[in-house]
C-alpha cells in the first residue's frame, strides 16, 4: 500500500476532476506490482442518489471490450487455426468487407467504415450479422484502400466477434468469459449491468442539469463496445496486459499486440498515439503506454499501463463527455513522484559457454560495438560514432540468436568458427562483425587489403 500523503494528492487530484469536469460519478485506481494499490471515488452512482462509487461498481466499459476481443482473435491465431493475413472472408459472410484481413482489421487498417449505415449503434438495439452485412458492408464498406493508413473501425470489430463465435460455435461473450475474464478471477465484467453499476448520464453544457442515457444490447456490434466492468477487475486485466498472462497468452503474443502498426498521424508534429493489435499505444515525449480508452453514451474510461512494465491506471466515469486527458498521466506522476518504485535487486546469473564467447567488443568494419547479455537478450550497442543506438536478440528454441529491434528484426545473428572451434566473427545480415577492425584473419566479404592498417595508405588504382 502507499502512505496516506500520497492517498490524498491522489484523491484531491481526482475530486479537482470530478468538480471541473462535472462528472455524475467517477471511480479510479492505480496497480502496481500486480496488484490494485489505490482505489477511490467521487460522486454518485445515480448522478444525485445512490452510494459513492468504490472499486467494485460497474461502468459500462465501451471499446475497452477490444482488447479483450483481440486477445481471443490471437489465442486461434496461436493455436493455429486462423492467421493474421487471412482475409476475414474465408471465416465469414462479411460481403464488402470478405477481402480484409484479420490483422488489418485487429490493427484499425483495414480501411472499413467506422460506423453502422444504420441509426446510431450505440443507442439503439443491435441486430445480427446479416443485418449488419445487408446494411453497412455494402459496395461502400471501404472508405479507404486496404492498409494504407490508420482508420479507426467500430464494424471492424463487430466482424472480429463474429469470427470469434464462429471458430468457438459459442458467443462471443461466453468465449472470452470462458477463456479469460474466469481463469483472471474477472467476474464483475458482463455483457450487461449487474448491482451496484452507474447510471449513465449526459450532462447540459450550459448549466447543471443531467440526462439519463439509453442502454441496449448492441448485437453483433457488442465486441465493439458492450461489456461493463470495475476498477477492481480492471486492475486484473491491467497485471494481464503488463505480461502476467497465467498462460492464457503467449508473452511474445502480448508483445506484439504492443508493437506500432499504425499511427495517428497529425501533419508537423511527432507520433503521440498509434495502434497495435487490439492496443491503443501512447508516446509522450519518449514515455510509452498502451492499453485503450472506451466510451458510449453515458460513459467515459480508460486503462493505461507503463510500457517499462510499472505502473497502471484505470478511470470509469458516467458522462458522455468524459474526463481530461490529463488525468491519469497526473495521477501516474503523484504515484511516481512520491513513491519511487525501488528497483529490483541486482544478482550474478550463469551464463552458457557459448553466450559468453560472444560478449564484449567486435567491429563492423572500423566500427565499434559492445555485444551484452541483459535480462536473457543480447544487446547489440554502438560505442563509437553515432552512440547510442542498440538491436536486441532474442534465443529461441533451437539455440539460434534472432533480432527483435527495428533494422534486424527477424535477421538471425549467426556466430562463424574457425578451425580451432572458437567464434572468429558474427554474421549478421550479411554484415561481417570480427574482433578487431577488418581482421584479416576473418572471412570478410571483398577482403582485407594484405599490407592492412599503414599511415601511407594508397589506393591500389592510384
Amino acid at each position: 500500500m502507499i502512505d496516506q500523503y500520497t492517498q490524498r494528492l491522489l484523491t484531491a487530484r481526482l475530486a479537482a476532476e470530478q468538480a471541473t469536469q462535472r462528472l455524475p460519478s467517477v471511480s479510479a485506481g492505480l496497480v502496481r506490482g500486480g496488484g490494485l494499490i489505490w482505489s477511490a471515488g467521487r460522486g454518485r452512482i445515480r448522478g444525485t442518489t445512490g452510494q459513492a462509487p468504490d472499486a467494485g461498481v460497474q461502468y459500462r466499459a465501451g471499446s475497452i471490450s477490444k482488447t479483450f476481443v483481440a486477445v481471443a482473435v490471437l489465442r486461434l491465431r496461436d493455436e493455429g487455426r486462423i492467421d493474421l493475413s487471412d482475409p476475414i472472408g474465408a471465416h465469414i459472410d462479411a460481403a464488402g468487407a470478405a477481402g480484409a484481413t484479420i490483422g488489418q482489421l485487429l490493427s484499425h487498417t483495414s480501411g472499413l467504415r467506422a460506423e453502422t449505415a444504420g441509426p446510431w449503434w450505440e443507442r439503439t438495439p443491435g441486430g445480427g450479422l446479416a443485418e449488419l452485412a445487408a446494411g453497412s458492408l455494402g459496395a461502400d464498406a471501404l472508405r479507404l484502400p486496404a492498409g494504407r493508413r490508420y482508420r479507426y473501425s467500430n464494424v471492424g470489430y463487430a466482424l472480429l466477434g463474429e469470427l470469434i463465435g464462429r471458430l468457438h460455435d459459442a458467443p462471443w461473450y461466453e468465449v472470452i468469459a470462458e477463456q479469460l475474464l474466469a481463469p483472471l478471477g474477472m467476474n464483475r465484467t458482463t455483457p450487461g449491468p449487474q448491482a451496484p453499476y452507474a447510471t449513465g448520464f449526459a450532462v447540459h453544457p450550459h448549466a447543471d442539469l443531467l440526462l439519463p442515457e439509453p442502454e441496449h444490447d448492441a448485437g453483433v456490434m457488442g465486441p465493439a463496445g458492450q461489456l461493463w466492468t470495475t476498477v477492481a477487475d480492471l486492475a486484473r486485466w491491467a497485471r494481464f496486459l503488463a505480461g502476467d498472462t497465467g498462460g492464457l497468452l503467449d508473452c511474445a503474443t502480448l508483445a506484439e499486440m504492443r508493437e506500432p502498426l499504425a499511427i495517428a498521424d497529425v501533419p508537423g508534429e511527432a507520433w503521440s498515439a498509434g495502434y497495435g493489435l487490439g492496443l491503443q499505444l501512447w508516446n509522450d515525449n519518449g514515455v510509452r503506454t498502451y492499453g485503450h480508452t472506451g466510451s458510449m453514451p453515458g460513459f467515459f474510461g480508460i486503462l493505461e499501463v507503463a510500457a517499462d512494465g510499472g505502473d497502471a491506471v484505470m478511470v470509469l466515469a458516467s458522462s458522455t463527455a468524459g474526463f481530461s486527458g490529463s488525468l491519469t498521466t497526473d495521477l501516474l506522476r503523484i504515484l511516481a513522484d512520491n513513491e519511487p518504485r525501488v528497483q529490483r535487486e541486482w544478482a550474478p546469473a550463469a551464463v552458457a559457454d557459448d553466450v559468453l564467447e560472444l560478449l564484449g567488443p567486435w567491429y563492423r568494419g572500423p566500427v565499434p560495438v559492445t555485444l551484452r547479455l541483459t535480462g536473457g537478450e543480447l544487446e547489440f550497442r554502438a560505442t563509437g560514432p553515432g552512440a547510442g543506438y542498440s538491436f536486441r536478440f532474442r534465443r529461441d528454441g533451437e539455440g539460434a540468436w534472432t533480432g527483435v529491434d527495428d533494422y534486424y528484426a527477424g535477421e538471425p545473428l549467426v556466430p562463424l568458427r574457425g578451425p580451432d572451434g572458437s567464434v572468429r566473427a558474427l554474421d549478421l545480415a550479411s554484415h561481417i562483425y570480427t574482433r578487431t577492425p577488418y581482421d584479416p584473419q576473418a572471412p570478410v566479404p571483398g577482403g582485407v587489403d594484405p599490407d592492412g592498417w599503414r599511415a601511407d595508405a594508397q589506393h591500389p588504382l592510384g
